[in-house]
């Protein structure tokens, strides 16, 4: 089966061409991150008017550069949130008439669904049951993925997820945006020698809260700089990140130890973070465990994994009707 998905949520306007859920044949992504950087973050409606005017190009670019025809696609799949209502509606909108047209089913995917399903792209051989650490710029869950389309809930973000952790902390420093990337670089240079909170929540808890540690992130920085004391940017990236990282790494495994599993992926924007990366593959090492996550042109949006879920979400549960509408609050 021969899947085109459309990803509109945010910033990046991405068309795929999946084949059963795992081949990749194309993977375009059309980049709205300069023109939001003046900013300091995505302007809604900025990126509504650049998903309009790249969509279309990006449809024939997927399918050029795939070497398939329109005639050749089985199922189309768009994601229908969470994200920016204006910028979900082009993408689903766009779906739902392309699958009208070609008289093709459609799919609206979860949009978190999709992070799960990347690592599927990466690691064909990647099968559940598994554990799924979920972070990206607005959410943080820790899944039981029983199914490719059956899937429990053990931990969600309660206040800041850990990308928008990320985010506000970098934007306070004034280092970039986005903020993810530019810590993790940082981090590398700098020690974890400042003594930042690592927020654990009630004993059997698997939620995640990250609001405390960005606060107390931006109360040190407000007392240096008030007292006219050096900053070492470095030191503070490095402290924050093992702060945010070492409770993503603790929960995920004792969620895996919990249930007996032996493997667990990381998807999302911030499984990219090279810090996070190196640290679950530290503690699998010693725990006997497997860690899998996706290459990073997967990690942030992308088309692709919408196409892959689309794929095991008609499987169990069919086409979708042209009446489902976006959902900038979906959650999983």
């Amino acid at each position: 089966m021969i899947i085109l998905g459309i990803e509109s949520s945010c910033d990046e306007t991405a068309v795929a061409i999946v084949e059963d859920g795992k081949t990749l044949h194309s993977n375009i992504i059309s980049s709205q991150i300069e023109i939001h950087k003046q900013f300091g973050g995505v302007v809604p409606e900025i990126a509504s008017r650049k998903h309009i005017e790249a969509i279309c190009p990006a449809v024939y670019d997927a399918l050029k550069e795939a070497k398939l025809n329109f005639s050749d696609i089985d199922l189309i799949g768009a994601t229908r949130g969470p994200g920016l209502i204006g910028a979900l509606l082009v993408g689903l909108s766009y779906g739902k008439a392309l699958s009208f047209s070609l008289n093709l089913p459609f799919v609206g995917v979860n949009h978190m669904l999709g992070h799960i399903c990347a690592n599927y792209i990466t690691h064909k051989d990647l099968k559940p049951p598994f554990v799924c650490l979920l972070v990206s710029g607005g959410h943080s869950y820790l899944i039981e993925v029983k199914d490719y389309a059956d899937y429990i809930i053990h931990g969600r973000t309660r206040d800041d997820a850990a990308g928008e952790a990320f985010d506000k902390v970098a934007r306070t420093m004034g280092i970039g945006y986005p903020g993810g990337p530019v810590v993790d670089r940082l981090a590398k240079k700098g020690k974890d020698n400042l003594d930042f909170p690592r927020v654990w929540l009630e004993d059997d808890s698997y939620d995640f809260s990250f609001s405390g540690l960005k606060t107390a992130v931006l109360n040190y920085l407000n007392s240096k700089n008030q007292k006219g004391e050096e900053i070492i940017i470095e030191d503070v990236c490095a402290s924050f990140q093992a702060a945010v990282n070492e409770v993503l790494t603790e929960k995920a495994f004792r969620l895996a130890d919990e249930l007996n599993l032996d493997t667990i992926t990381i998807s999302g924007g911030v499984s990219a973070n090279e810090g996070l990366r190196e640290m679950m593959e530290n503690r699998a090492k010693i725990c006997g465990k497997e860690i899998y996550y996706p290459e990073k042109i997967l990690c942030t949006d992308n088309a692709a994994m919408i196409a892959s879920a689309a794929y095991f979400q008609y499987l169990k549960y069919g086409a979708d009707k042209y009446s489902i509408k976006a959902d900038p609050n979906l959650s999983l």
